[in-house]
């Protein structure tokens, strides 16, 4: 069982900077770690992942802006969001996941975001 806790969310305004912080209970450093994000009457889309050996990906509608770190010997994975955009408001929610010896999906409770002047 991996417990995953979000801090960093906030009000800020638009072009503006946040960096998300997640902590993990446990060692992750065989899983893939993502932040997802949901908006009020949408469903929850991937915002960026990285993979255990390193890899990332973003969703194109981030890309250039959001940077995601990950540091295993502190089991933490860190979000960057730059040059924020209203349509970036959402909760963020950190994920957990393995298939290595069986499947395995952990998320966070969520932190909110909101980008707004």
């Amino acid at each position: 069982q991996v417990q995953l806790v979000e801090s960093g969310g906030g009000l800020v305004q638009p072009g503006g900077s946040l960096r998300l912080s997640c902590s993990a209970s446990a060692s992750i450093f065989d899983y893939a770690m993502g932040w997802y994000r949901q908006a009020p009457g949408k469903t929850r889309e991937l915002v960026a992942v990285s993979g255990s050996l390193g890899s990332t990906n973003y969703a194109d509608s981030v890309k250039g802006r959001f940077t995601i770190s990950r540091d295993n010997a502190k089991n933490t994975v860190d979000l960057q969001m730059n040059s924020l955009k209203p349509e970036d408001t959402a909760v963020y929610y950190c994920n957990a996941a393995r298939t290595i010896g069986g499947f395995y999906d952990y998320w966070g409770q969520g932190t909110q975001v909101t980008v707004s002047s």
